[in-house]
């Protein structure tokens, strides 16, 4: 009687009949989810692709809005005669169009505006605090931008560091000095140090120190070397050159020459009033006496010699002559 329930058809045929409306009903259910999935990965992959081809946009749009900016702002009269001012332009017109465009790229893979903006303003205390010393280069370079100290082309001092302005950007000012060494120096370095502009007027004094011998006439050195000045084409009639005793020395007297020159001429024209203030002063028999050396005397001597470096005419006598001061 078992036996024959258990192999009766219709008691068989409803359990395989509910298994497989179970299994028919999963089908339809995994094949929705993964018609869902692919229309998913579908729009990702062609919001992907549209983003991709906004970011390469936008970098060609910087790359024209940087280069229409330069020529506009190269025609207008304040910026023209300044490349600092418009490099300084075009890159803050290039970071947005940038900025710009990467808020669209954003928008385009599903981040809302309002979530960006949630996210920058959440971050930006910790990035203000990670990067204080980043920001204040920032800072630092508006404000050299708007004070102007130094233009690119004008030879500066800052800090020990000197050389030729070469950049001014967001965050450093590049200088080349005399050896063709690239000096990198932070903005907020420059701001917070001391600025020696050197050609930062159109003319330039010189100053160089003659020595003279006591015994001399002071009034003919300083004519000497005013006259090697005001000969030498390079150097300005007004204000006139001057010359004068700036130093009684131990053993010789000071005399300073000023000369003005123009800022291009400075390097050359100190050079040949040096070499030709000494040889003027050779010419005209005035001294320019060599350092004098004093021998200290053992503790029993009784008495100290001056060394000095002979003279002309004293090479022409004899030998013992030399030996006068023991």
């Amino acid at each position: 009687m078992l036996m024959n329930f258990l192999h009766s058809p219709v008691v068989l045929a409803e359990p395989l009949a509910q298994v497989m409306a179970a299994g028919e009903q999963r089908l339809s259910m995994d094949a929705a989810i993964l018609a869902k999935a692919m229309d998913l990965l579908g729009d990702f992959a062609v919001n992907l692709a549209i983003a991709a081809i906004i970011f390469v946009l936008t970098l060609l749009a910087a790359r024209w809005a940087s280069g229409a900016a330069r020529k506009i702002l190269g025609r207008t009269r304040l910026v023209r005669r300044d490349p600092t001012v418009l490099a300084f332009m075009v890159q803050i017109v290039r970071v947005v169009v940038v900025i710009i465009g990467m808020i669209a790229v954003l928008q385009r893979l599903g981040v809302q505006t309002t979530s960006i903006i949630a996210v920058l303003g959440a971050a930006s205390l910790a990035v203000g605090l990670a990067l204080q010393g980043t920001l204040s280069n920032v800072a630092a370079g508006v404000m050299l931008l708007i004070l102007r100290p130094y233009r690119v082309g004008e030879a500066i001092d800052v800090g020990g560091a000197s050389g030729t302005v070469q950049k001014l950007d967001l965050f450093t000012t590049q200088l080349t000095n005399a050896n063709n060494h690239k000096i990198v120096i932070p903005n907020s370095k420059v701001l917070s140090d001391v600025i020696v502009n050197v050609t930062g007027q159109r003319t330039r004094r010189i100053e160089i120190k003659f020595t003279v011998g006591y015994g001399e006439n002071l009034k003919d050195a300083c004519a000497v070397l005013a006259s090697v000045a005001r000969v030498n084409d390079r150097v300005l009639k007004d204000p006139a050159p001057w010359t004068g005793v700036t130093g009684l020395l131990d053993s010789s007297v000071q005399i300073t020459l000023h000369a003005w020159v123009n800022n291009a001429d400075w390097w050359q024209t100190q050079s040949d009033l040096m070499q030709a203030g000494k040889e003027a002063l050779d010419e005209a028999g005035i001294e320019i006496p060599f350092p004098h050396q004093v021998e200290v005397p053992a503790k029993d001597a009784k008495f100290a010699r001056v060394v000095m470096a002979p003279l002309e005419n004293d090479a022409a006598q004899d030998g013992s002559s030399g030996r006068g001061g023991e």
